[in-house]
């Protein structure tokens, strides 16, 4: 994240929904502030902006919802994707997926602006399912994915907002990842940020992820971290292992699968079923761990039994960071979680206020979008 520093920010599991007289507002502002950010600097920068969690945090502030709650994720997609179905082409970006089992129509929905627009809907909708497996799969980190949310343009150009939740400490963390081009810097637009793409789904490919942090490395399984590079290489070599002298070495060793430093028990790794998994898996072998991924059938429990037996017969060690790049918003005026940073805020009020002067939209709606902002900024 080049020279950001890195902060902690908890965002706690939020039941209930948004009250309909909020919503409805909220839907329609985030609606404008999308148009005019497109208007102004192209749909690359919004999508750039979406997949910045510092900018992302501020956006639902400025909707109104709470700062600091697992909410704030859900319902600010949430009035990305009303605003989309209100405005459509004229959003200048489009957007896929929710929450629960919305997530699951994210394929199809892609594959209709597809049809619409002759966008590479393939490739999109691979770039969907793969960011989602990464992060429920090559990510063990004790979050459990339940909400998805992939966002292009007509250039295909894309960023996920996603976010998964832990029962057990009540908390949830959100992951986000752009694959676009910057905007190049102009006398009108300086770049503000240095903002990595996704040069591969399974080696760093993470643009941040807003996380409570983890209090230790006992959960953690990072198969996506750099130095993972040789795990990821032994567990795509065990899948060229024969199913059935595989099963010989498992079953003549069940300490294989015990080991004191890693938490797997015998319920997540059952050596028959990990064979039978395998044998469709030795008949058609992937190149590399991004195809083996990408397999139907391959999932946590798979991918985790693999990388173990990696380390225990190749001596192939995967890495037990946290991905996590802490990032929060603007701050608050209370001073926490920290104070506000005023510079960067002005800058973000300016681009919006004069876009809003520019709106389409009815002069109440243009004053309640200013005093919104005005009272975030004191």
């Amino acid at each position: 994240m080049g020279g950001m520093r890195r902060r902690v920010a908890h965002l706690p599991l939020h039941g209930g929904q948004a009250p309909a007289w909020l919503f409805g507002r909220m839907h329609r502002l985030a609606g404008s502030i999308v148009q005019l950010i497109v208007t102004d600097y192209g749909s690359a920068e919004m999508l750039t902006r979406l997949a910045d969690p510092f900018w992302f945090q501020a956006f639902g502030c400025v909707l109104g919802f709470d700062w600091h709650s697992s909410g704030l994720t859900t319902v600010t997609c949430g009035a990305m994707k009303e605003a989309y179905k209100r405005l459509g082409d004229d959003l200048g970006i489009r957007v896929a997926g929710g929450k629960g089992g919305v997530s699951r129509k994210t394929p199809q929905e892609i594959m209709t602006v597809g049809d619409k627009t002759g966008v590479d809907a393939d490739r999109l909708v691979y770039a969907s399912k793969m960011s989602a497996k990464v992060d429920s799969a090559a990510v063990q980190d004790g979050y459990e994915l339940y909400h998805h949310n992939f966002f292009f343009d007509d250039q295909g150009r894309w960023c996920v907002v996603q976010q998964g939740m832990c029962d057990a400490s009540s908390y949830a963390r959100r992951y986000h990842w752009l694959e676009t081009a910057l905007p190049e810097a102009s006398e009108d637009h300086a770049v503000p940020r240095e903002l990595q793409r996704v040069q591969s789904f399974v080696c760093e490919p993470h643009n941040a992820i807003l996380a409570q942090a983890l209090t230790g490395e006992q959960l953690m399984l990072n198969l996506v971290a750099a130095e993972s590079a040789e795990s990821r290489a032994g567990s795509v070599e065990v899948t060229r292992m024969h199913p059935d002298a595989f099963l010989r070495e498992a079953e003549a060793a069940p300490s294989l699968f015990m080991p004191a430093h890693h938490p797997v028990l015998p319920k997540d790794v059952n050596p028959r079923w990990l064979a039978r998994t395998l044998r469709g898996v030795y008949e058609d072998p992937p190149g590399d761990f991004e195809g083996l991924l990408a397999m139907k059938g391959i999932g946590a429990k798979t991918v985790r039994s693999l990388a173990l037996i990696a380390e225990l017969v190749y001596g192939k060690t995967a890495s037990r960071r946290d991905p996590a790049t802490f990032s929060f918003a603007h701050g608050g005026k209370d001073g926490f979680p920290f104070p506000v940073d005023r510079e960067l805020y002005d800058r973000n009020i300016e681009l919006l206020a004069g876009a809003v002067r520019r709106a389409k939209a009815s002069p109440t709606e243009k004053d309640d979008a200013l005093r919104r902002l005005a009272r975030y900024a004191q």
